[in-house]
């Protein structure tokens, strides 16, 4: 097994094991954590973060990130109502709104790997330019007059269970995500230019490319996630998801993933996502408010990002330790 990816593992391992820490203290101890419709608050509260979170893994394993994606989601949102109350169809509107949630995607894409403008410092403008227009689409109104089965569907549970109707196709984007960045030759090449975007493009890979698919990818999911929100709550309005990149970027790498890329797994970001749903969620039911939450949420995105770069410190002391206590071992004398 790669170092790397070794290292992302025991990451992983940690942040796993103090996801089901949470929730067995959760259901043992908070009141009304376990019951089915809190249980499907959760998961439903957390999918907008879990499905942003697919191609924000990728992209931060690939040395870039996307701030701009809660923007992106409240403009899908924006304009999915406007053109609701303009007469359009549910059935037109949301590939409509994908297709413009790929174009914000590709204009960050391009003013990043064409320019060569950091993707830190664009999506910041952009972050401001999309919730802008959002604002302008929709001015301060709110739809809520969506089709009933639609709202059903993304607000929903299957059956008698606590998993909204909304998981399955999270768990099926899910699949695919995990096959395309740990058992493709796309994703693998992630690592690569993660870890070393020059050695990366003396090696043959295309890496504007790939990067230009997964600033796509990113905006594409940002605006999924826009209309799922605004079916989920019932509500399309300019400042929807407001805040939302924040969860997204502290979960991902609470999860493991480097910031400076070439690490970290999948599996690791999704247990990231759900421990901070998890954390959340636990500090509603005990009337935490609305700002302390969002002390925590900065708080884990500092712990996400020393953590793992303290662990390979102390990784590295013992290594050396271990090197200067090992016997010199001395070479044979010659015989004559």
């Amino acid at each position: 097994m790669p170092e790397s990816l070794s290292r992302a593992v025991r990451w992983d391992t940690v942040v796993g094991a103090l996801l089901v820490v949470v929730l067995l203290f959760s259901l043992g101890f908070v009141d009304g954590f376990g019951n089915s419709l809190n249980l499907s608050f959760l998961i439903g509260n957390t999918l907008p973060i879990a499905l942003i979170a697919l191609p924000m893994t990728l992209l931060v394993v690939a040395g870039e990130i996307d701030l701009s994606v809660a923007s992106t989601a409240g403009l899908s949102g924006a304009v999915m109502g406007a053109l609701w109350n303009q007469g359009m169809t549910i059935e037109t509107i949301i590939p409509l709104c994908l297709v413009l949630g790929a174009v914000c995607g590709l204009v960050n894409g391009l003013l990043v790997t064409r320019l060569g403008l950091p993707s830190l410092a664009v999506t910041i403008g952009t972050l401001a330019a999309y919730r802008g227009i959002a604002q302008i689409v929709l001015g301060s109104d709110a739809v809520t007059d969506f089709p009933t089965q639609y709202l059903d569907f993304a607000a929903g549970r299957l059956g008698d269970t606590f998993l909204p109707q909304a998981f399955l196709p999270f768990l099926v984007l899910l699949a695919i995500a995990v096959v395309t960045l740990h058992a493709t030759p796309f994703g693998r090449s992630l690592f690569a230019i993660g870890a070393a975007e020059e050695a990366a493009r003396f090696a043959g890979i295309r890496v504007k490319r790939h990067k230009l698919i997964l600033f796509v990818a990113t905006g594409l999911m940002s605006a999924l996630t826009g209309v799922f929100w605004a079916l989920h709550y019932a509500s399309a309005r300019y400042d929807n998801a407001t805040g939302l990149e924040l969860s997204v970027v502290a979960a991902v790498l609470l999860g493991g993933i480097d910031f400076d890329g070439g690490k970290g797994t999948l599996g690791g970001a999704v247990a990231g996502v759900f421990l901070l749903g998890a954390l959340q969620n636990v500090m509603s039911l005990v009337n935490v408010s609305a700002q302390s939450q969002i002390v925590v949420t900065g708080v884990l995105l500092v712990i996400s990002v020393l953590g793992p770069r303290v662990a390979r410190q102390i990784e590295v002391a013992r290594a050396g330790r271990r090197a200067a206590s090992a016997p010199v071992s001395k070479a044979p004398a010659p015989t004559s």
